[in-house]
């Protein structure tokens, strides 16, 4: 009952602010273009027996930034979205994202809708605080804001800037220099971005959300496939991430809107994937037309299951699914 009351809540909430819920199709010519999403594929078949590949959507997205395009200043979706190779306490293979967007509305605006859907969420189940393993969170108590350079130099003793050029290009070496120097194991043909992500789950995140929610903020414009970069600093875009007692909660974005730029990215994420998993996922030319004309904006990404979790105490993902999948 407490997901049923979280879920009434966060209704109302974005009701009250004008927001329109859509239902966009789960259904999709593309499920996303990084490099280590996973989709479940598929296809449909004509009455002739023609047949087109499809796939389950990772994220509604894509079809969000359509609706904005064509108009839509202020919605949110509750979607179930899909993704591949992914189980575990905070993971499942089909789960739930609350994602919202907002037109003409900086990035900031978001953090603020972060910290009240956090505290409606716990307020909706009744509870005081939150935890999760070992680390415990006020979840009516301003989240701080700590920029990842910040938190590489405070959690890891990495000048993570030093790595980045003003054009967004990366230093290998510069960045594996210093985090072996902190102990951090590098295999021989690590990227830079995964000794980055490296870095983050295990000097980072662990440090996150203790006390109080964390707005992790700044990201690497290479870490930030689909946003636009900072008007202070090239090197950084206008991506945060949400995290309570060390679990990430949410993804917001200042949203890029120029398609020459979300297409080169898009090539250099598929690029990667080919690279490590020797596939890859057709790019949206719908998606890329549409950018062209949708207005500034901001969005997020919520896991709606990791949110019930921490607020009721649960331990596992599968404890807040009314019905999970059977693990293979």
């Amino acid at each position: 009952m407490g997901r049923a009351r979280i879920t009434a809540a966060i209704r109302g909430w974005f009701a009250a602010r004008d927001f329109v819920e859509v239902e966009t199709p789960a259904l999709q010519v593309s499920p996303g273009n990084e490099a280590h999403l996973h989709a479940f594929a598929t296809e449909a078949v004509g009455i002739a027996g023609e047949r087109a590949p499809l796939f389950l959507r990772t994220s509604p997205e894509f079809a969000a930034k359509k609706l904005l395009a064509a108009g839509e200043p202020r919605m949110f979706e509750l979607a179930r979205v899909w993704r591949n190779r992914e189980r575990g306490p905070l993971h499942h293979p089909e789960f739930t994202l609350l994602e919202w967007y907002r037109a003409g509305q900086p990035y900031d605006t978001l953090m603020t809708d972060c910290a009240a859907l956090l505290a409606l969420a716990a307020e909706a189940a009744g509870a005081k605080t939150i935890s999760f393993r070992d680390q415990d969170a006020d979840p009516f108590a301003e989240p701080e804001r700590v920029t990842l350079a910040e938190a590489f130099e405070r959690f890891a003793s990495v000048n993570l800037l030093a790595t980045v050029e003003a054009d967004g290009a990366t230093d290998r070496e510069g960045l594996i220099a210093a985090a072996k120097g902190q102990g951090i194991r590098i295999a021989d043909d690590d990227t830079w971005a995964d000794v980055f992500s490296r870095v983050l789950v295990e000097k980072i995140e662990p440090n996150l959300g203790r006390g109080r929610a964390t707005i992790l903020c700044e990201y690497p414009v290479s870490e930030a496939a689909l946003a636009r970069p900072t008007a202070a600093d090239p090197r950084v875009a206008e991506r945060f991430e949400l995290y309570a007692c060390g679990v990430e909660l949410a993804n917001c974005f200042g949203e890029l809107t120029d398609p020459a730029e979300q297409r080169r990215r898009f090539e250099v994420e598929m690029a990667e994937k080919v690279r490590v998993y020797g596939e890859r996922y057709p790019i949206d030319e719908d998606f890329l037309a549409a950018l062209g004309s949708m207005p500034e904006a901001s969005g997020g990404a919520l896991g709606l299951d990791r949110l019930v979790m921490l607020v009721t105490g649960a331990r596992h993902i599968e404890q807040v699914l009314w019905a999970p999948v059977a693990d293979a």
